[in-house]
């Protein structure tokens, strides 16, 4: 038997912030908020449905996780966010279109009493949008400053005993790490000479990190996985975990990808192309803020198939990714994927998968399900990157030098094991004794 952590219980509110309040946001809120006057589990969250086997097979020990590891309840969350167009939840879900108006109704005064925060935007990262509810502030550390303040008012004014942060805003403009990431003295200095090369979400991670709150970011921009950011977290002692919710597409790459692979068949290409409608996919119409979600979907496949080690197998794929605006489709994107495969005696084959997905319903239960472990490490003396929460992510950030694992099955055991060892329980190795 393992020895338990020493984890700090769930007493109190938990609030959970998000930087964009628009359609992932909204849905999750509504989401929760119609599970707690139904007394069901929200569907899609692992954290409320999943079970997790407890010791050997044969002793049918699988409570559920929700049980089993002392997160937090449903009935002790608090939301807020900020946001540069949407005044409260209530209008965000009703702007966005991705749930009915009769599942809204019900929760409506609950929804419109999440009011947001006024954000710090910068139109020049997401060139498609208008923001109109934004910070007056033009130094970027007094912004920071600023997003403190807020949080601290948001955990005084309703009453939280803990916070959290998860990213739920656009996609940035795409760009490469700059001196003013290396440490985090560089980057205070930045924020006050207002550097070019610091954007928004960095803003927001700074601010938390500084705050002592956990934040997850659910985009691909370069924030969490900074050389200060790793370091503030580190110093602070404070949870950070990235980077990109992986929903729709990307999760059929990481459950399709590992079986190729298992049985040793060779892929040549795989063509990926995704309509969407709503807010993100008019963000990401624009080919800077495209690039940077690019670069997150097609490191997916190099890290699951290993081409080094199987080159005649997996050295020469053609991996395309395209996302294409289309107003029609709203929130409701389809992905379609044409995967050209090879197996005995070099034979060509093909799979096609055509995945009519709603984006923010696979979002929003990503969204709780971070928030929730990410405050139970911290709870639990956890700090810096948390490698275990890949299973969420597209491009998970890895502890040190070494390269994340995308493989979603060894992504889930290596999720259950750490709630395991830190509960005092044995790994499951799935052997025969096992």
């Amino acid at each position: 038997m393992a020895e338990a952590l020493d984890i700090a219980p769930a007493t109190g509110k938990l609030g959970i912030l998000t930087p964009g309040l628009g359609a992932v946001a909204s849905t999750f809120i509504a989401g929760v908020l119609a599970a707690r006057a139904e007394g069901k589990p929200p569907l899609g969250s692992v954290s409320q449905n999943a079970h997790i086997r407890i010791g050997k097979r044969e002793e049918s020990n699988n409570p559920l996780i929700r049980d089993f590891a002392p997160i937090a309840s449903l009935d002790d969350l608090v939301f807020g966010g900020w946001d540069p167009i949407s005044a409260n939840a209530l209008e965000a879900a009703r702007t966005a279109g991705v749930l009915q108006e009769s599942d809204i109704a019900p929760i409506s005064g609950e929804m419109e009493g999440v009011v947001t925060m006024d954000a710090v935007f910068d139109q020049r990262w997401v060139s498609r949008l208008d923001g109109t509810r934004v910070k007056e502030i033009s130094n970027k550390y007094d912004q920071a400053l600023a997003l403190i303040a807020d949080m601290e008012k948001f955990r005084i004014d309703n009453e939280c005993d803990r916070l959290v942060v998860v990213w739920c805003g656009s996609t940035e403009a795409y760009q490469q790490p700059s001196a003013v990431h290396d440490t985090v003295a560089a980057f205070e200095q930045g924020m006050k000479d207002n550097d070019d090369n610091i954007s928004p979400s960095q803003l927001y991670v700074y601010a938390a990190l500084q705050s002592g709150v956990p934040f997850a970011n659910g985009a691909p921009n370069l924030s969490t996985d900074l050389p200060c950011m790793i370091e503030l977290a580190e110093t602070r002692g404070v949870p950070i975990a990235g980077k990109d919710f992986k929903t729709g597409q990307t999760l059929i790459k990481t459950i399709i990808a590992p079986g190729l692979k298992a049985r040793m068949l060779g892929l040549r290409g795989w063509f990926s192309t995704n309509i969407l409608g709503n807010r993100d996919g008019e963000v990401l119409d624009d080919p800077e803020n495209f690039k940077t979600k690019e670069e997150s979907k097609l490191g997916v496949l190099h890290t699951i198939l290993q081409p080094e080690t199987y080159p005649d197998l997996y050295g020469n794929i053609d991996h395309v990714v395209r996302i294409n605006y289309y107003p029609p489709r709203g929130d409701n994107k389809e992905g379609w994927d044409n995967i050209d495969i090879f197996g005995w005696m070099g034979y060509p084959m093909q799979i096609k998968i055509d995945f009519l997905c709603r984006d923010s319903i696979l979002a929003a239960p990503i969204v709780l399900d971070l928030a929730l472990f990410m405050d139970l490490a911290s709870r639990a003396g956890q700090s810096g990157v948390q490698e275990w929460l890949s299973f969420y992510l597209k491009a998970p950030q890895a502890r040190g030098e070494s390269e994340p694992e995308q493989d979603l099955f060894i992504q889930q055991t290596k999720f259950k094991n750490t709630l395991r060892e830190w509960m005092g329980e044995e790994a499951v190795t799935h052997s025969e004794a096992g």
